[in-house]
């Protein structure tokens, strides 16, 4: 089976324009309910962290419920860090299809996403690492991980960021 590359970047830029437009419950929906959601982190020898379960990650959720209660609290005003939301505009280039299995398909791309809050603008960068699975006929991700590039920075990251 092959996937089509176009239906491939379509579902990328489905999921960061839902994330630019705040639309939660859809957002999660581009997820499995069994997705791990990492993001690693870099560690004092300019590797990344390759344990989430031994060393630090900037972002790890094991499944969609750790997707979900960040949502919560994000709807919710609940987290202060969120508050207020930010702006965002995601970008995604140099789309990659690196293997194929019979219902699965892993993906390399690159993101840029600027974020807008207190007048401020930031910029995250860097490659992302998805696994879609197809189901009923749409493109779920199943797996990500996130290498950021820039992972100096002066605030506390989140799922909109990336």
């Amino acid at each position: 089976m092959s996937f089509d590359y176009s239906k491939i970047c379509a579902a990328l830029y489905r999921e960061t324009r839902l994330l630019d437009d705040r639309q939660w419950d859809e957002w999660l929906a581009c997820y499995t309910e069994d997705v791990t959601y990492w993001m690693p982190a870099w560690d004092d020898d300019d590797l990344l962290t390759d344990d989430p379960h031994s060393q630090i990650s900037l972002m790890y959720y094991p499944d969609r419920g750790g997707l979900e209660d960040r949502v919560f609290r994000i709807k919710t005003e609940r987290s202060g860090a969120s508050m207020p939301e930010p702006r965002t505009s995601h970008n995604v280039t140099n789309v990659e299809v690196l293997a194929e299995r019979e219902n699965e398909v892993d993906v390399r791309y690159h993101f840029n996403t600027l974020s807008h809050r207190y007048r401020i603008t930031d910029q995250f960068f860097g490659t992302i690492f998805v696994t879609f699975r197809k189901v009923e006929g749409r493109l779920l991700i199943s797996s990500k991980k996130i290498v950021l590039k820039n992972d100096y920075i002066r605030q506390v990251l989140d799922v909109y960021h990336v």
